[in-house]
């Protein structure tokens, strides 16, 4: 890609009614491009940066296509830091696609996706950090996880992670300065120095690490798997919880068969729900799949709503099932109340047991605010929400600390021969923690980043 010459264009707004569409230019020509396709009473290249020109997208045979505002942006103060336009006209695909067309008639190429974001990016408007924010706030399913990328695009965590750098690269000069000394020269206290240096740095990775369950839930949801033995209420908790009929509910064994997935917001939380096959031994085929999906299910669920029937006793083979599982995430759901003939709850965990009957209005409340409490306590999601990091920081993160202990390894050894590969370490750790800011990429990595957003962004 030749950021230098090549102006980039797109559709910015979704592809359905609305009151205007906007099509965004962005590039050395980029004022040239919409000078040739509209007629406006002021040239936009003679426009002074920041303006708003009135305008009209004529056709290649001089006809009017929409009437539209010019917002001229100059560089660098852009998004993109290059010269920018924002055409805006009438909502609807149609107008939109007209005017695009123009735009790619008059020199302008597709953008791809993220690519305005990119270009904001290598032109050091934005690090990855701000850039990944960026998509994080489009994709935000709730306020919390919207204020979270808005405090991560206005540099929030770029700063701790720019600190862990800075204090890597000292580290490192450190390091390679005591080479230039020989073993009788080196003094202790500045071997000790340096060791305590990488302790300190590697709490602050240790720190952020722990911040990756609250990225984790407000970014992508907590994940909730609804199990239990057939007809013990799986089908209508997912209906309750959903406050629609969504899953088919019988007094027949084996009625649901295949997993079904919903998402809701509870109390600002993104829940992603998915209702399971009832466990039991069985010779239907199909039956089985869906007890192996289950199966999978609960494996990768961040939470386990285990549903009991209360006029039912419990048996054996469930409890033992219980002890595979962690119990942490465990939440159990005693249904049926109303015709209660067993008191489970003797056998249960009080913290971490809910008894009632998903009939009754009240008790379903109750459930809700006893799943929004374990979540908020499981992950320790703060009533403010902060920047916190997302899984490629935390697997990058993780492979900086695990450079980080072997240096700390070999410096305890205190042989100089080795402070070499102690310097080795260290390299590897501002490497992973350059990747996540961008002060070290490879186009590789800006293809992947960049692929999943939107075009036009």
């Amino acid at each position: 890609m030749n950021t230098d010459s090549d102006t980039i264009a797109a559709i910015a707004t979704a592809g359905s009614e609305g009151c205007i569409s906007i099509v965004r230019l962005s590039g050395p020509d980029a004022l040239n491009i919409t000078e040739k396709i509209s007629r406006s009473a002021k040239k936009p290249t003679g426009a002074t940066p920041n303006t708003v020109l009135y305008a009209h997208i004529v056709g290649s045979d001089g006809k009017d296509i929409d009437e539209v505002l010019l917002l001229i942006l100059r560089a660098p103060k852009s998004y993109t830091c290059e010269e920018m336009v924002e055409i805006q006209g009438h909502g609807g695909r149609i107008s939109a696609a007209r005017i695009m067309r123009r735009c790619l008639d008059a020199g302008a190429r597709p953008a791809e996706p993220g690519e305005f974001t990119k270009r904001a990016f290598l032109n050091g408007r934005l690090d990855l950090l701000q850039a990944e924010a960026v998509q994080d706030l489009v994709k935000a399913q709730s306020e919390a996880a919207a204020n979270m990328a808005l405090e991560q695009l206005e540099g929030g965590l770029s700063t701790a992670f720019n600190e862990i750098y800075d204090a890597l690269i000292h580290l490192l000069a450190d390091l390679e300065a005591t080479l230039d000394f020989s073993e009788e020269q080196l003094l202790l206290p500045v071997y000790d120095e340096i060791k305590t240096l990488n302790i300190l740095i590697m709490n602050k990775i240790e720190r952020l690490l722990k911040t990756w369950p609250q990225g984790h839930i407000l970014r992508e949801g907590a994940s909730i798997a609804i199990i239990g033995r057939p007809n013990v209420g799986k089908s209508t908790l997912l209906n309750r919880l959903l406050d629609k009929e969504r899953a088919i509910v019988s007094p027949i064994p084996g009625t649901t068969r295949d997993t079904i997935e919903e998402s809701i917001l509870l109390h600002g939380i993104p829940l992603r729900l998915t209702d399971t096959a009832g466990m039991r031994t069985t010779e239907c085929h199909v039956e089985r799949e869906g007890i192996e999906r289950t199966r999978k299910t609960i494996q990768q669920a961040d939470l386990i709503l285990h549903v009991l029937d209360a006029s039912q006793p419990l048996d054996d083979e469930m409890q033992a099932f219980w002890r595979k599982i962690q119990q942490n995430k465990l939440l159990y759901v005693v249904n049926k109340t109303d015709i209660k003939k067993y008191n489970h709850s003797e056998n249960l965990p009080k913290n971490r047991t809910y008894e009632g009957s998903l009939l009754n209005n009240e008790d379903v409340i109750r459930l809700k605010n006893c799943i929004y409490e374990t979540i908020t306590s499981e992950f320790n999601l703060p009533d403010q929400p902060h920047a916190v990091i997302s899984e490629r920081h935390r697997d990058l993160l993780q492979l900086a600390q695990r450079s980080l202990k072997q240096a700390d390894q070999l410096m305890k050894e205190q042989i100089e021969e080795k402070t070499i590969f102690i310097s080795t370490h260290v390299r590897d750790a501002i490497e992973q923690i350059g990747k996540i800011t961008g002060r070290v990429y490879y186009e590789e990595l800006l293809d992947q980043l960049f692929a999943g957003f939107c075009i036009g962004k």
